[in-house]
């Protein structure tokens, strides 16, 4: 691998490290899918396995190796010949191989999981460098639990790596013990103790055991770091590794810290593949995940509100269509304002200038008292209900009337409030609905063409309330009406009233 000083490598580890979650294990398609998408993404590297791990592992890796081109498709291994092997046999198809070998660099590991010293696990790492580069030119060396690993000890092991061959050399905080002070200074230690390190890229592989991991890599690409591990919403072993949106979104906010050109990534995709990653993997993201979190860009309290609809800025670093998302979520509760329930009400097609917005408002706070969360069904049936309190001088059934059965044209009586006036006017059709609205256009004066009629049942139930939505088309303009009702005919007579309260002109022509 040739080091470009002007790139900052994404090593995305989701198929290896990120799997190893229990319960979250991918087959062979299902990997290729994922890879795909990374590969979309514009990751550089791909780790797509341990080969020596499972027989279905090494096939992963194989496949993988054959379907994707352009990212380097890595395999992981010990630092031992037969797992060498193995990564090799499985990379033969892959356009840009790399073998990844390492071993423990801290006391704790050389004492108690190899039972060694320093110097012979120095010898290993040497070894196992050695023979990975008589198949692969690249090369990555990983020192397992780098972060607590003694620098002076850690900077020969990298030195001597280097010298082997190695490319890159992945420095790991694998149980995400270390502080950002701590781990950059680490990191600043190799730039400037080990003397071949300019030959190498140095990589940052960050554990969240103490949610740390995000930070850890970032203060690690400070002082020189040139690749950064991570995986799709962070998954992985424990508690997590470093979050691969996270990092690239702190990268292209924080654009002073000069990294967000040196980076290859689509961030339109980010929010679209977390979804897939969550789904194929059956683990839910967290609401309040970063970047990617269902409500990583909701605001539901009223001063909150009203700052993000004055200037998104106000309350938001990032724009939600940045990282795929259509657009920033006003969530509707008792802790709303005026300003976000005039936000949907007009998103819904209602206009404000014929809005008695304060008696709306105490209506909505009085249904929010009794539910969490205020959806768009909730304010349609709270304006469809009682047109006369939030429509001033609208147009309002007094009464209905409906005749029909097996021996009877539907017929329907229908009494209006028009301009102040009661109106009254009887019509028939070919059922108790269309009857209906031919006696309000009978009232109106005009007949609208109504291009979609839709009932839908909100709870279930017979005694459910009804929804109905029509698209009423009028002077060549389409308004959609919502109504609710017990009774599916008055749920449609007030569709068709919320249509056309929409267009008042119609109500407000002389004669």
């Amino acid at each position: 691998m040739l080091h470009d000083p002007n790139r900052i490598y994404i090593f995305d580890t989701t198929l290896r490290d990120g799997e190893q979650v229990p319960g979250s294990q991918l087959t062979t398609p299902e990997k290729i899918i994922i890879a795909e998408q990374l590969q979309s993404l514009g990751v550089d590297i791909i780790e797509a396995g341990f080969p020596i791990s499972s027989p279905g592992d090494f096939q992963s890796v194989v496949e993988l190796s054959k379907a994707i081109r352009e990212p380097i498709i890595c395999a992981l291994t010990r630092a031992n010949k037969g797992d060498i092997d193995s990564a090799v046999a499985a990379l033969k198809h892959a356009a840009r191989p790399r073998i990844h070998t390492g071993i423990g660099s801290s006391d704790m590991h050389i004492q108690y999981k190899f039972n060694s010293t320093r110097e012979k696990i120095l010898e290993r790492a040497v070894e196992a460098v050695k023979y990975a580069k008589q198949f692969v030119e690249d090369i990555e060396f990983y020192a397992e639990d780098a972060g607590r690993a003694d620098n002076v000890y850690l900077a020969q092991m990298i030195e001597a790596v280097i010298a082997a061959g190695a490319t890159v050399v992945n420095i790991p905080d694998t149980n995400g013990y270390c502080l950002p002070e701590t781990y950059g200074a680490k990191i600043r230690f190799l730039k400037e103790n080990v003397k071949n390190i300019d030959q190498a890229v140095i990589s940052v592989h960050c554990h969240n055991d103490l949610g740390l991991a995000t930070a850890n890599s970032i203060a690690g690409l400070q002082n020189g770091a040139g690749q950064i591990e991570c995986t799709i919403n962070g998954i992985g072993e424990r508690a997590g590794n470093t979050s691969l949106e996270e990092v690239v979104m702190i990268l292209n906010t924080h654009k002073g810290l000069g990294y967000h050109d040196k980076i290859n990534i689509n961030t339109k995709k980010l929010y679209p593949l977390s979804g897939m990653v969550s789904r194929m993997m059956r683990m839910p993201v967290q609401a309040n995940k970063a970047i990617v979190g269902r409500n990583a860009f909701a605001h539901s309290s009223g001063i909150h509100q009203d700052g993000v609809l004055k200037h998104r800025e106000t309350y938001e670093i990032m724009n939600p269509e940045d990282v795929g998302i259509d657009q920033s979520e006003i969530i509707l509760t008792a802790r709303s304002g005026r300003h976000a329930l005039k936000h949907h009400l007009e998103r819904l097609g209602y206009s404000m200038e014929r809005i008695d917005l304060d008696q709306t408002y105490q209506r909505f706070l009085t249904l929010a008292d009794e539910k969490k969360e205020i959806k768009d069904d909730d304010l349609l049936q709270l304006m469809g209900e009682d047109i006369e309190s939030s429509i001033k001088n609208g147009v309002k059934i007094n009464s209905l009337q409906v005749t029909c059965g097996d021996q009877t044209q539907p017929q329907a009586t229908v009494k209006l409030s028009l301009k102040g006036e009661e109106h009254e006017a009887t019509a028939v059709g070919n059922g108790p609905v269309s009857a209906t609205i031919h006696a309000i256009e009978s009232i109106l004066g005009q007949t609208n063409e109504i291009k979609e009629f839709n009932i839908h049942s909100i709870h279930g139930g017979s005694d459910d309330i009804s929804k109905v939505d029509m698209r009423v088309i009028h002077d060549d303009k389409s308004y959609m009406g919502y109504g609710f009702s017990t009774d599916i005919v008055r749920a449609s007579a007030n569709a068709y009233l919320d249509a056309v309260n929409k267009f008042y002109e119609l109500v407000n022509q002389p004669g």
